[in-house]
């Protein structure tokens, strides 16, 4: 017996399969305090989309590759810092390394070949703090995203300082 037109087979895609064609959150990762709110303000942002984290981790020019894996210990060690705060949360996450340019490149030189590579990756949406190294602040980010037409970047505060207590003996 034939299967009625009125229902269509459904077809059954493995769960990888599909998991391409999500559109993660990129979170740009500067090796500073601010880090740790950037990732955090992604990460909901991607939750609430039920997306995966991209987390780009931005290294100097002169950052050289050591090791056996892909990544060098600097890529490992930006977003390493801010895992114990990301992890509770069961979040997909696609690690990328983005080395600024070398020398000195125009103002949105390297804005603008940062959101490439989030466009490459498929990212609708970057959040990056207000400061950062030259080029990659959220301002010069937001200029070159409207320069080239996308994506839309969110800018965070830097987080408030809390002095550390001791515990009282």
């Amino acid at each position: 017996m034939t299967r009625p037109l009125s229902h269509p087979a459904r077809v059954r895609e493995p769960l990888h399969a599909r998991a391409g064609l999500a559109q993660p959150v990129a979170a740009v990762l500067t090796d500073r305090v601010d880090d740790v709110a950037v990732a955090e303000t992604a990460a909901r942002l991607a939750r609430a989309r039920r997306a995966p984290l991209l987390l780009i981790a931005v290294l100097p020019p002169d950052a050289k590759h050591t090791g056996p894996g892909p990544a060098s210990g600097p890529a490992r060690a930006v977003p390493g810092r801010v895992m114990p705060k990301l992890g509770p949360l069961a979040l997909d996450c696609i690690h990328e390394v983005f080395h600024l340019p070398p020398g000195r490149p125009s103002r949105l030189a390297a804005a603008k070949e940062l959101l490439t590579l989030a466009a490459r990756r498929r990212a609708p949406d970057v959040v990056a703090a207000r400061r950062g190294p030259e080029g990659l602040d959220v301002f010069s980010l937001i200029e070159a995203a409207g320069l080239r037409g996308g994506p839309c970047v969110h800018a965070v505060a830097p987080g408030a300082w809390v002095p550390l207590r001791l515990p009282s003996l």
